[in-house]
């Protein structure tokens, strides 16, 4: 899991990220509400923790741009004010739980889990992005009315290409999710990777029609990763890796 700690207070921040990455889950930071809100207009994470005492912008202000950028984040609001009221606007205004601080973060991390179970349940199997459709329950994919047959590998770099939606992911980021543990002397199996992907989807959007150096799915970002192409203006970047 992905989780991004918005707290203003150092060292909570960091007693945080050092507990949740224990438990296994990817943990960045964010000190004040402007520096958290930059970081969900570039990335959406799977869980925000978020402090609602911030400098620069509240964490009610940070609350509303996650609702409308990242709807499928879940937020656990951490706040020291103990009214009701307080209470229930937050809930009303977007938060999934609501957490008053001293807390446990035992605790805290339960809260979590019980979200994130609850998500699932209700949770689409599909991933959808420019076209592309994949099916988690299934382990299928199509490109527009074309299945696209990948192997297990190609799937899982897919499944990030897709829920990154479009965002730059570099090929450390990639080979930390589907080759977790490798050293970055494996960084060239990213671009192995690719290139099988590349080829398959070419093959999809030649059976669609469409021109494939023109609209090329997976673009290189150069000097930083890959992303897929979004559909608002066409490919600027070259075929190839």
């Amino acid at each position: 899991m992905h989780v991004l700690v918005v707290e203003d207070d150092t060292a909570l921040a960091l007693f945080l990220q050092k507990g949740l990455k224990i438990e296994g889950h990817e943990v960045d930071c964010a000190g004040d509400g402007d520096a958290a809100i930059e970081y969900v207009q570039e990335r959406c994470v799977d869980l925000m923790v978020l402090d609602l005492s911030l400098p620069r912008r509240d964490g009610l202000e940070v609350l509303k741009v996650v609702r409308e950028r990242c709807p499928d984040t879940a937020v656990v609001v951490l706040t020291g004010r103990v009214e009701l009221e307080h209470r229930v606007y937050c809930l009303n205004a977007g938060a999934d739980d609501y957490l008053q601080k001293p807390f446990s973060f035992h605790e805290l991390t339960a809260r979590c889990r019980a979200i994130l179970r609850r998500r699932s349940r209700f949770a689409s199997p599909l991933l959808e992005f420019n076209g592309i459709t994949m099916n988690l329950m299934e382990r299928s994919v199509r490109y527009g009315d074309t299945a696209v047959d990948l192997t297990a590998k190609e799937f899982m770099v897919l499944e990030v290409l897709v829920r990154r939606r479009g965002e730059c992911i570099t090929r450390a980021e990639m080979l930390g999710e589907v080759w977790p543990g490798s050293s970055e002397s494996g960084l060239n199996v990213v671009d192995v990777y690719i290139t099988y992907l590349r080829r398959k989807f070419a093959d999809a959007q030649r059976l669609q029609g469409e021109v494939v150096a023109v609209a090329q799915v997976i673009e290189t970002v150069r000097g930083a990763g890959y992303r897929l192409r979004r559909a608002a203006a066409p490919a600027e970047v070259a075929y190839g890796s």
